[in-house]
Protein backbone atom coordinates (compact mmCIF):
# COMPACT_ATOMS: atom_id res chain seq x y z
CA UNK A 1 0.00 0.00 0.00
CA UNK A 2 1.48 3.13 -1.29
CA UNK A 3 0.30 5.84 1.16
CA UNK A 4 1.14 8.56 -1.65
CA UNK A 5 -1.19 7.03 -3.99
CA UNK A 6 -3.65 9.77 -4.75
CA UNK A 7 -6.06 6.59 -5.32
CA UNK A 8 -5.30 5.46 -2.08
CA UNK A 9 -5.66 8.30 -0.18
CA UNK A 10 -9.26 8.78 -1.64
CA UNK A 11 -10.10 5.51 -0.67
CA UNK A 12 -8.97 6.15 3.05
CA UNK A 13 -11.05 9.17 3.23
CA UNK A 14 -14.09 7.66 2.32
CA UNK A 15 -13.32 5.20 4.84
CA UNK A 16 -12.76 7.69 7.74
CA UNK A 17 -16.08 9.47 6.19
CA UNK A 18 -17.84 6.16 7.20
CA UNK A 19 -16.17 6.45 10.99
CA UNK A 20 -17.14 9.89 10.83
CA UNK A 21 -20.81 9.36 9.74
CA UNK A 22 -20.76 6.52 12.26
CA UNK A 23 -19.31 8.13 14.91
CA UNK A 24 -21.51 11.27 14.82
CA UNK A 25 -24.70 9.29 14.65
CA UNK A 26 -25.69 11.37 11.54
CA UNK A 27 -27.68 8.99 8.77
CA UNK A 28 -27.52 12.10 6.66
CA UNK A 29 -23.77 11.42 6.42
CA UNK A 30 -24.06 7.73 6.44
CA UNK A 31 -26.53 7.99 3.39
CA UNK A 32 -23.29 10.37 1.59
CA UNK A 33 -20.92 7.22 2.22
CA UNK A 34 -22.81 4.62 0.72
CA UNK A 35 -24.13 2.95 -2.78
CA UNK A 36 -28.03 2.94 -2.54
CA UNK A 37 -28.63 -0.27 -4.56
CA UNK A 38 -29.40 -3.97 -4.29
CA UNK A 39 -25.84 -5.49 -4.25
CA UNK A 40 -24.53 -3.50 -0.93
CA UNK A 41 -24.10 -5.75 2.15
CA UNK A 42 -23.37 -5.38 5.80
CA UNK A 43 -22.62 -7.55 8.65
CA UNK A 44 -22.55 -5.93 12.00
CA UNK A 45 -20.97 -8.46 14.63
CA UNK A 46 -23.81 -10.77 16.37
CA UNK A 47 -26.35 -9.67 12.98
CA UNK A 48 -27.31 -11.83 10.13
CA UNK A 49 -26.14 -10.68 6.64
CA UNK A 50 -28.17 -7.44 5.60
CA UNK A 51 -28.64 -7.05 1.87
CA UNK A 52 -29.72 -3.86 -0.01
CA UNK A 53 -29.58 -0.72 0.74
CA UNK A 54 -33.09 -0.37 2.17
CA UNK A 55 -32.24 -2.72 5.21
CA UNK A 56 -28.86 -1.49 5.45
CA UNK A 57 -30.22 1.99 6.33
CA UNK A 58 -32.35 0.90 8.28
CA UNK A 59 -30.08 -0.99 10.68
CA UNK A 60 -27.83 2.55 11.13
CA UNK A 61 -31.03 4.53 12.19
CA UNK A 62 -32.17 1.27 14.75
CA UNK A 63 -28.54 1.13 15.66
CA UNK A 64 -27.77 5.36 15.97
CA UNK A 65 -31.56 5.71 17.67
CA UNK A 66 -30.19 3.21 20.49
CA UNK A 67 -26.75 4.56 21.02
CA UNK A 68 -25.93 7.97 22.94
CA UNK A 69 -21.77 7.50 22.17
CA UNK A 70 -19.67 5.69 19.36
CA UNK A 71 -16.15 7.24 19.46
CA UNK A 72 -13.48 5.15 16.96
CA UNK A 73 -9.81 4.80 17.03
CA UNK A 74 -8.94 3.08 13.78
CA UNK A 75 -5.71 0.81 13.87
CA UNK A 76 -4.22 -1.64 11.23
CA UNK A 77 -5.66 0.38 7.95
CA UNK A 78 -4.47 -1.65 4.44
CA UNK A 79 -5.82 -0.64 1.35
CA UNK A 80 -5.97 -3.25 -1.70
CA UNK A 81 -6.99 -1.31 -5.13
CA UNK A 82 -8.19 -3.90 -8.20
CA UNK A 83 -9.72 -1.33 -10.45
CA UNK A 84 -12.52 0.23 -9.86
CA UNK A 85 -12.82 -1.91 -6.64
CA UNK A 86 -11.14 -1.11 -3.25
CA UNK A 87 -11.55 -2.56 0.35
CA UNK A 88 -9.91 -1.91 3.42
CA UNK A 89 -9.31 -4.07 6.61
CA UNK A 90 -8.69 -2.31 9.74
CA UNK A 91 -9.33 -2.72 13.33
CA UNK A 92 -11.91 -0.25 15.13
CA UNK A 93 -11.07 0.56 18.73
CA UNK A 94 -14.87 1.61 20.24
CA UNK A 95 -15.76 3.00 22.91
CA UNK A 96 -19.64 3.28 23.13
CA UNK A 97 -22.96 4.10 25.39
CA UNK A 98 -25.81 1.64 24.22
CA UNK A 99 -29.05 2.06 26.65
CA UNK A 100 -26.62 3.78 29.09
CA UNK A 101 -24.31 0.71 29.06
CA UNK A 102 -20.54 2.25 28.55
CA UNK A 103 -18.11 -0.41 26.80
CA UNK A 104 -14.78 -0.43 24.90
CA UNK A 105 -14.13 -2.91 22.51
CA UNK A 106 -12.32 -3.93 19.18
CA UNK A 107 -13.68 -4.92 16.36
CA UNK A 108 -12.00 -6.72 12.95
CA UNK A 109 -13.82 -4.73 9.56
CA UNK A 110 -13.59 -5.16 5.85
CA UNK A 111 -15.37 -2.15 3.68
CA UNK A 112 -15.62 -2.41 0.46
CA UNK A 113 -16.34 0.52 -1.99
CA UNK A 114 -16.84 0.76 -6.00
CA UNK A 115 -15.44 3.68 -7.79
CA UNK A 116 -18.21 5.34 -9.57
CA UNK A 117 -19.05 8.83 -11.57
CA UNK A 118 -19.62 10.16 -7.84
CA UNK A 119 -16.21 8.66 -6.55
CA UNK A 120 -16.06 5.86 -4.12
CA UNK A 121 -18.72 4.51 -2.39
CA UNK A 122 -19.04 2.07 0.41
CA UNK A 123 -20.86 -1.18 -1.04
CA UNK A 124 -20.01 -3.80 1.89
CA UNK A 125 -19.19 -3.44 5.81
CA UNK A 126 -18.27 -6.61 7.71
CA UNK A 127 -17.34 -6.34 11.02
CA UNK A 128 -16.40 -9.06 13.40
CA UNK A 129 -16.02 -9.21 17.56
Amino acid sequence: MNQDDPNVKAVLAVNLRFYEAFGSLDIGEMDKVWEHSDRVLCIHPGWRLLAGWEQVRKSWEAIFYNTSLMHFNITDAQVIIQGDCAWVSCVENITSVVDVRASNFAVQATNVFVRGEGGWRMVHHHGSG
